[in-house]
């Protein structure tokens, strides 16, 4: 299974051809991570793709899915590109952790500056606590500085790198008890 999606500006890799079907890991999307590093609306990618809205949006909810050539074209007219990574599979709690960050990331976008100063205070706080997190709160503190989208597509980066920023999420707080008490029944009806 392609599960992980690497996103590097001005390069270009086509090795799969289009009969590949994409199929990924579990509320890691192509379409909606290149549309969240781009920082785009539907609408705007679409336009970007040349192709429709709805199209993007069939793409998003998992009723169509595309071929790799296409994930690359939409990705490439935004001036990104897309590698395919074989990852080990995640744990039963990093794939809660991805779940919960999934709940946090519905009201970051709610939320907006109100959550993303509630993050910013808890990475000051987590210094004192933790130093030897340094190098991850460093990058906390840089991700907290750009778009919400793109601060999403990096919550719910599937990869090991992405696996270790949830480790020292600096999201405490803006789930109640009872949203995070939901998130984790419907985790564990899933399993």
């Amino acid at each position: 299974m392609i599960g992980v999606w690497f996103l590097l500006p001005d390069v270009h890799y086509s090795a799969l051809a289009d009969i590949y079907l994409i199929r990924y890991a579990r509320r890691v999307n192509p379409i909606r991570y290149i549309r969240a590093v781009a920082g785009l609306s539907q609408r705007e990618l679409a336009d970007s793709a040349k192709t429709s809205q709805p199209t993007l949006a069939a793409y998003e909810t998992g009723a169509k899915s595309p071929t790799w050539r296409t994930v690359e074209r939409i990705a490439s007219s935004v001036g990104l590109a897309c590698y395919p990574s074989v990852e080990v599979l995640m744990t039963r709690d990093q794939t809660r952790s991805l779940t919960l960050h999934a709940a946090i990331a519905q009201q970051l976008q709610k939320h907006g500056v109100e959550a993303i100063e509630i993050a910013r205070g808890n990475v000051s706080r987590m210094r004192t606590l933790n130093p030897h997190a340094s190098r991850l709160l460093n990058e906390w503190e840089w991700i907290l500085e750009q778009t919400i989208d793109q601060i999403i597509a990096k919550m719910l980066d599937p990869s090991a790198h992405g696996r270790d920023l949830r480790q020292v999420t600096p999201f405490a707080g803006l789930l109640t008890p009872a949203q995070r008490a939901n998130v984790y029944s419907s985790f564990q009806a899933e399993q």
